[in-house]
């Protein structure tokens, strides 16, 4: 029987998931709180791929008084052993009496065997406890296990006229300050950020984040430039950031263009193509192979009418500034056309966020 408490001790270890966003690929976040008594006697979080999972870190801050005590904890545990030993295994030996979960796990190599194994120990287990939520926090790692490929969000800085710009082949800044600081938040919890070699060599970004106090991590950035031609002077290849920089090319480039970028540190992956475009298919295929489970893409307006056209993007974040660009800005998508409402790209789930004078618009993809 699922109680109030339940929900708001489940949401307390959804708290504790959320801090590892963006930091445990390729696997999931999760969080875990113990409580015995009525008192929350410990909390953890999964931090990062091959440490301990969630349950250890809490169990370990509990000691001794995780005998009798109720879990609580996002994702069901797992019962196999990969970096780390079985979670159901350390949670059933600690003593714990009652196992909330939120989510059951959709690895193959769990898919409800841990809570089998859990009921097998005589431990009472109650599966779907704010279920909606993990799911939220985990559709990244939901969709890299069932496909192998990345969750990706479309991001972009729109007019009322949705535009990108004021003028073709200028930058030029739309949205306010407050969206600015929630875009780098946003960069803070996924794995990677992408754009192609126009907005590369039109705007001539760090992709890093940038956060009061240094807080914060960078993705990994990825550039979408098919025939190397961008100057090797972008700032992109000279940083000092702990993330590397990756940069997508067709499968003919001169080795001596790939040799270059690698001489500055920048790693080169060789794709196919259809046409003049790259496969994004295989550039996402590429990118799930190298542990990445979600990708930020920050434009421009063909890289978004091809990922929209191959139905590729999971999810959308825009922010709309109170202004009108004009005419000769660049529309937010090229490539992309819809023949009626009923056939259009749509969002679901929409949410409406206030930023400064701004309004975030989010939610996810649905195609018909």
């Amino acid at each position: 029987m699922v109680s109030k408490k339940d929900e708001e001790y489940m949401a307390l270890a959804l708290s504790e998931a959320r801090k590892g966003l963006g930091r445990t690929s390729p696997n999931p976040c999760v969080g875990a709180v113990i409580v015995k008594d009525g008192r929350v006697i410990a909390k953890g979080y999964h931090k990062k791929a091959g440490t301990p999972h969630a349950e250890i870190h809490a169990l370990r801050a509990a000691g001794e008084g995780a005998v009798g005590a109720t879990m609580y904890v996002t994702l069901e545990p797992c019962n196999h052993t990969g970096k780390t030993p079985p979670c159901s295994h350390a949670v059933a030996k600690a003593g714990i009496s009652r196992v909330v979960v939120g989510m059951e796990d959709p690895n193959p190599l769990v898919d409800g065997t841990g809570i089998t194994y859990l009921r097998q120990k005589n431990i009472d287990v109650i599966s779907g406890v704010l279920e909606k939520q993990c799911i939220d926090i985990n559709k990244p790692f939901i969709k890299y296990i069932s496909t192998g490929m990345p969750w990706m969000v479309m991001k972009a800085g729109i007019s009322l006229d949705g535009k990108l710009n004021y003028q073709k082949g200028k930058s030029g800044w739309i949205t306010g300050k407050e969206s600015g600081h929630m875009v780098h938040r946003l960069r803070d919890t996924h794995d990677a950020i992408m754009i192609g070699s126009n907005t590369a060599k039109i705007d001539n970004p760090s992709l890093t984040t940038r956060l009061p106090n240094k807080e914060g991590k960078d993705p990994v950035r990825v550039i979408l430039d098919r025939t190397l031609s961008l100057n090797l002077d972008l700032k992109v290849y000279h940083l000092e950031s702990l993330a590397p920089t990756w940069v997508f090319c067709s499968d003919d480039v001169e080795f001596e263009k790939i040799a270059a970028l690698q001489a500055l540190g920048v790693r080169v992956f060789q794709v196919s193509c259809s046409g003049d475009k790259l496969d994004l298919r295989e550039v996402l295929k590429t990118l799930g192979d190298s542990g990445v489970c979600s990708v930020l893409v920050e434009g421009g307006a063909a890289i978004h009418g091809e990922l929209l056209n191959n139905r590729l993007y999971d999810y959308c974040n825009l922010f709309v500034a109170p202004v009108f660009a004009g005419e000769d800005g660049i529309s937010l998508l090229t490539g992309y056309a819809a023949d009626c409402k009923e056939n259009a790209v749509k969002l679901t789930d929409v949410q409406y966020d206030r930023q400064g004078e701004d309004i975030m618009i989010s939610g996810d993809v649905i195609y018909r």
